[in-house]
This record gives C-alpha cells, sequence and structure tokens, in this order.
C-alpha cells in the first residue's frame, strides 16, 4: 500500500510542477498574455511550484525509507516556508481580485494604475509580506519544549500537532498564531468577497448578457480557485487543536497543499480561450521544431 502510495502522490507532484512550469512558459513566450491578468497567473504559478516543495518531498522520503522523525530544526524550516507561502497565496489571491476588480470596474484607468512596474511591486510585496508575518509564530514556537520524541501526528510540521507535542506553555503562541491566521485568511477573504460585490454590482449594469456572460466568464477561473482554497483553508482554521478530529485534517489539508496546486493551472488554461490558444500554438511550434 506504502509504494502505491508513493508512486501516486510522486507522480501527482511531477505534473504539478511540470504543469505550472509550463504556464510560466507560456505566459513569458506569448505576447497576447503580457497582461496584469495573466502575470498573476504567472505568478500564482511559480508559487505553486515552491508550496508542494516544502512538504511532498519530505512525505515521499518518509514513504520510501518509512523514516517518520524529523530533526527540530528541519521541523522548524519547514514550518516557517509552508505558513510563508500559504500566507503569500492569500495575499496573491487578494491582488488578483483586485486586478479584476479595476480592469470591470475601472477600466478606463485600468492601464494605467496596473502598470508594469506596480504588478511587479503586488507580486513582490505578496511574498515579502508572507514571509514577514509568519516569522513571529514561527519563533515563538521554535523556543517550545518537546517532551517527547521527535515524531509529528502529521505528514508536515503543521501547528496543532506541534502545540500536541510540546510540554510547554502554548496560550501564548496559540494566541499569536491565532491573531496571524485570523488576520491572513478572514482579512483576505473579505477583501476578495468585497471586490466580487463590486464586481456583481457592476456587471450588472450591463445592458447585454453577452457582456455579462464574458465578464463572469474572465472571474470563474480566479473564483474556482478562491472558493477550493478558502473552503480548506476555513475548515482547518476552525478545527480543534486536540481529539479526533485532529486526524481528519491530514486528509483536508492535502487538498491547499498538494491538490490545489495541481488544479490550478488546468483551471485557468480550461477556463480561458487565450490561454488555450497559446497553448495550442506552442504545441504546434514545439511539433514543428521537432519535424525540422
Amino acid at each position: 500500500m506504502g509504494l502505491y502510495l508513493f508512486a501516486f502522490i510522486l507522480i501527482v507532484y511531477i505534473v504539478t510542477i511540470t504543469t505550472n512550469a509550463f504556464i510560466i512558459v507560456i505566459v513569458k513566450s506569448e505576447q497576447r498574455l503580457h497582461k496584469p491578468m495573466y502575470f498573476f497567473i504567472g505568478g500564482l504559478s511559480f508559487l505553486e511550484i515552491w508550496y508542494p516543495s516544502v512538504t511532498v518531498p519530505r512525505l515521499l522520503w518518509a514513504l520510501l525509507t518509512k523514516e517518520e522523525s524529523i530533526s527540530p530544526s528541519g521541523c522548524m524550516t519547514q514550518f516557517y516556508f509552508h505558513f510563508s507561502f500559504g500566507a503569500t497565496e492569500n495575499f496573491l489571491l487578494v491582488i488578483m481580485a483586485f486586478d479584476r476588480y479595476m480592469a470591470i470596474c475601472n477600466p478606463l484607468r485600468y492601464t494605467l494604475i496596473m502598470s508594469p512596474n506596480t504588478c511587479i511591486q503586488l507580486l513582490l510585496g505578496s511574498w515579502i509580506s508572507g514571509f514577514i508575518i509568519i516569522f513571529v509564530p514561527c519563533l515563538q514556537i521554535s523556543k517550545l519544549s518537546f517532551c517527547s520524541k521527535n515524531i509529528i501526528d502529521h505528514y508536515y510540521c503543521d501547528f496543532a500537532p506541534l502545540i500536541k507535542l510540546s510540554c510547554s506553555d502554548t496560550s501564548s503562541v496559540q494566541k499569536v498564531f491565532l491573531f496571524s491566521a485570523s488576520f491572513i485568511i478572514f482579512g483576505c477573504f473579505l477583501l476578495i468577497s468585497l471586490s466580487y460585490i463590486c464586481i456583481i454590482k457592476t456587471t450588472m449594469t450591463f445592458s447585454t448578457s453577452v457582456g455579462r456572460y464574458k465578464t463572469f466568464s474572465t472571474c470563474a477561473s480566479h473564483l474556482i480557485v478562491v472558493i477550493m482554497f478558502y473552503g480548506t483553508t476555513m475548515f482547518m482554521f476552525i478545527r480543534p487543536t486536540t481529539g479526533e478530529l485532529l486526524h481528519l485534517n491530514k486528509i483536508v489539508s492535502i487538498i491547499p497543499s498538494i491538490v490545489t496546486p495541481l488544479l490550478n493551472p488546468i483551471i485557468y488554461t480550461l477556463r480561458n480561450e487565450v490561454v488555450k490558444q497559446a497553448v495550442k500554438k506552442l504545441f504546434q511550434k514545439m511539433i514543428y521544431c521537432g519535424d525540422q
């Protein structure tokens, strides 16, 4: 059973890295995709290469060697990068929602506001913010004492299993983590929701159903990703940190850290005609070069 699980996760991981890298190549090589929306899609694909890479290789190693323990320094490193990438994705999804809001609700100023320099600054800002905001909770957790074996009841160093493993007073750590998680998850989700409320209000003023359909179609891919990401993230956030339901988190956490990075490029490709045409064009070039 372990070997089959190893093979399945390895295939999913390879496909995830390949498809996201392919999206980046398409966005970079196709002139028609040199627009803010596709720039952020490429940025999301770049993030989705690193997000699963924090946990999946270690999981594959554990499945292959049956070595389930991890060093404290390795655990803290994994914890920091996993949650930093997760926070970055929250901020990036907000930026993508803001981009759609500007394009639909303020189209005359869209090009001026969403300039290439602004897009780069927003993308870098999401990464910097994601890595800064997780630093304090990670530092507090690293100072805890762990009085049992370094074996996490999870496939990666998640917050709840670490708290369960600690023999220190974790009340202050849980408060800081709760505040940080609330600010990131619910704050970002609120901003995304407000953006889509404005988008829906503006779209309802369009005189033709064709215009409304095209607008909703443009936002559909991002909205699907938001629903998948926040549906599982909020479930994990409100779960108890102890008890039987803690084991359910192992299964649910696979979705944002493994499944979503795989599905994101597929969703954006299947839902976007311009991207599909760019993919077809790139394949035709590859076939043509192969025939030469």
